[in-house]
């Protein structure tokens, strides 16, 4: 078979740094007697994002500021930031800024640091406490603001899986499907048809991964089976989250 290419670096994310799924992440800090209360929310576009400003502008109605910064999309190609009244770039500059630069991997001697949140629309609401903290203040308080609820936020690894199916006899699918599962595979589901059982898996969308999926249902099957693409878009592929750090399939070497 053809192996498809993967793509890599941030432009071509095969994964990227999210929210965990539920409720809005919130954290408050009092600066100087002024309150910052910081919500983060999973958002997949902007006007989701507008919705998270709509709904804390009616709760927080008694509020000064109510700024705002977002990321978008696996490339991060989507980024808003907004003042609200506080003086300009004192605010949601920063924010995004932190949004941006939160290292969602330390580096280390054999990794390198990884940036790469996105798809998180973060607001931080002000409630003025009667002592001005100067725009120099006001960055630092904001960025401080949104980086502290990150520390303690829950985030997942969004992760592009490429979909395959290896068509086998009935009779073989029971056996062969209990042995790529005992090798590390994930298995999607099968389907039918009247000759062959199509067993599904999903492998991370790298090209040393799937080739090595290759080999290793060729030294399962004596090369009897073949992946095939599939897929649930056009280019064959799903997104899912996994924890962090990121479970990677594990295919052993054979023996």
């Amino acid at each position: 078979m053809t192996l498809p290419s993967a793509t890599h670096g941030l432009s071509g994310a095969t994964s990227y740094t999210v929210l965990a799924g539920g409720a809005d992440f919130r954290h408050e800090l009092t600066i100087k007697r002024s309150r910052f209360i910081t919500v983060l929310r999973r958002v997949e576009t902007e006007s989701a994002a507008r919705e998270l400003v709509t709904e804390l502008r009616r709760e927080f109605y008694d509020a000064r500021h109510h700024c705002s910064a977002l990321v978008i999309g696996f490339s991060r190609g989507l980024q808003r930031s907004h003042d609200d009244g506080e003086p300009s770039g004192t605010a949601g500059a920063p924010m995004l800024d932190a949004l941006l630069k939160r290292q969602t991997r330390p580096g280390g001697p054999t990794a390198e640091s990884r940036t790469d949140l996105s798809d998180v629309c973060a607001v931080v609401v002000r409630y003025f406490g009667g002592v001005l903290l100067g725009a120099g203040g006001l960055v630092r308080a904001y960025s401080e603001s949104v980086s502290a609820a990150l520390a303690l936020a829950p985030l997942v690894r969004r992760q592009r899986l490429r979909l395959f199916t290896v068509a086998v006899p009935h009779g073989d699918a029971g056996r062969l499907e209990h042995e790529l599962r005992n090798a590390g595979f994930t298995l999607t589901g099968n389907s039918y048809d009247a000759v062959a059982t199509h067993l599904g898996l999903a492998l991370d969308d790298d090209g040393a991964v799937i080739a090595a999926a290759v080999d290793r249902l060729a030294a399962l099957t004596a090369g009897r089976f073949t992946l095939a693409e599939a897929g649930a878009d056009q280019d064959g592929t799903i997104w899912i989250d996994a924890p962090i750090p990121p479970a990677q399939l594990h295919i052993p070497a054979v023996q």
